[in-house]
């Protein structure tokens, strides 16, 4: 396994409307999870953390040069493992035992962490059965009809479970972007976990469909429109029909 210095392991890209996007690009695409920083006028919102192989802090300094809201789309390892390293950090109810007391079961790490998660590792190679998620209890709990007010710019908590129980999905109604974790991105959906609900997801994508969505930033993969998820919405209802 190939191995990459620490100050190798984020990637960065900044997109319009004050958003980046941060990933680990060394983590193969399936599993790579999209870290999207939202910049707002008084502070700023940092949706999922990634693995927590590399510390966020470290190599990103400006993350926390303003402040700062963490929040989980929901508990699974790669979208929590850095929440420890904010001292504000927002999740929905149903999976706020998980972000206290992650474990490999219940982040799904056991099932998914390995060689094949990997193109390299930081620094030094990785034991996989001594991975963990540090616990990172919620400051706060955020549930739907929330709105994360950043100052200039308004986001709200949209609950959206299927995927997992506690998953949201973050909707700015000024630019109709929407932020939505796991719930849809474009690539292969996991609706088999051991918390998956088949009912709840298509409850969770009918709503998405419904709304005036003209940007979707999944939790996955690449960014994509509203008129391409209301297709790959409606191909997923026909396949579950």
């Amino acid at each position: 396994m190939k191995i990459v210095s620490r100050d190798q392991w984020f990637e960065v890209k900044t997109l319009a409307d004050g958003i980046r996007l941060i990933h680990e690009p060394y983590i193969r695409p399936f599993y790579r999870c999209n870290l999207w920083h939202i910049q707002g006028r008084d502070k700023d919102l940092l949706l999922d953390s990634g693995s927590g192989l590399v510390s966020l802090r470290e190599q990103l300094p400006w993350i926390t040069e303003r402040p700062l809201v963490a929040v989980a789309s929901h508990c699974h390892f790669d979208h929590i493992a850095g929440h420890h390293e904010f001292p504000e950090r927002l999740v929905h109810p149903a999976e706020a035992q998980i972000l206290a007391s992650p474990d490999g079961e219940n982040t799904l790490s056991t099932a998914f962490v390995g060689d094949e998660m990997f193109e390299a590792h930081p620094d030094c190679p990785l034991c996989y059965a001594e991975y963990r998620v540090k616990a990172a209890p919620a400051t706060g709990l955020i549930e739907e009809g929330d709105v994360l007010d950043l100052g200039d710019r308004v986001l709200q908590v949209l609950h959206t479970p299927g995927h997992s129980p506690g998953g949201i999905s973050l909707y700015e109604a000024a630019t109709e972007t929407l932020f939505s974790g796991d719930i849809i991105y474009d690539g292969p959906l996991i609706e088999d976990a051991y918390h998956s609900n088949l009912d709840d997801y298509a409850h969770s994508l009918q709503r998405l469909h419904a709304l005036p969505i003209r940007t979707v930033h999944g939790g996955h993969f690449g960014s994509f429109s509203g008129e391409h998820l209301r297709t790959m919405i409606d191909e997923w209802q026909r396949s579950h029909g």
